[in-house]
């Protein structure tokens, strides 16, 4: 199984969304996530991590609230954004 380290490493463009699935905003987002990697295809890698499942993950990164969005480029965290935010101001972002 490979590790988170590996998953953002993989691509040179990672966008990391932690959710829940009991998480109403979280579902408001997902669209959202949708239609950016729409957008940007292949130059973007979403990964969808659910914090129940990856309790100890989400400690690590300090993630206390979902959504929490993280996007890597070439393995080094450059943003963080939790809550909903529109479309545009994501692919503005990782763009």
């Amino acid at each position: 199984m490979a590790t988170f380290t590996d998953i953002i490493s993989s691509h040179p463009k990672v966008l990391v969304d932690f959710h829940a699935t009991w998480c109403g905003p979280c579902k408001t987002l997902a669209p959202i996530l949708s239609q950016v990697k729409t957008e940007l295809g292949d130059d973007l890698k979403l990964i969808k991590i659910d914090i129940d499942k990856n309790q100890a993950l989400a400690s690590k990164l300090n993630v206390r609230s979902v959504p929490t969005m993280l996007f890597f480029e070439d393995g080094k965290q450059k943003w963080r954004q939790s809550g909903v935010i529109p479309a545009q101001e994501i692919l503005n972002k990782v763009r």
